[in-house]
């Protein structure tokens, strides 16, 4: 989480410094916005390289954990979804009805 505001922080410190210098420069309305997104932008692609690949390696590290506690739910349901229908098999045997295979 503090890896991403600082990131998030920076990114909009470069946007409010692009704004801010365009302003200085002459730029005024949508001319400055659309100045300030696209400089900032690829000021902040060379400048926060390092803290971009340090969120994407925390946001997969997340990612992973969560991947794993999912796929550990999905085969705990799908193994008592297997008893129950095993348990409805073995009860149909038992009682003489006919189980449908497939």
């Amino acid at each position: 989480m503090r890896t991403g505001l600082a990131y998030t922080s920076a990114r909009i410190l470069l946007l409010v410094i692009s704004v801010v210098l365009l302003y200085l420069a002459g730029a005024r309305g949508i001319l400055l916005l659309a100045l300030a997104f696209v400089i900032s932008a690829l000021a902040s692609y060379v400048l926060l390289s390092r803290q971009r690949e340090t969120l994407a390696g925390a946001l997969n590290r997340r990612l992973s954990r969560v991947t794993a506690k999912a796929t550990a739910k999905a085969t705990e349901f799908r193994e008592r979804i297997d008893e129950g229908a095993a348990a409805e098999d073995e009860d149909a045997e038992t009682s003489g009805e006919a189980v449908p295979r497939g």
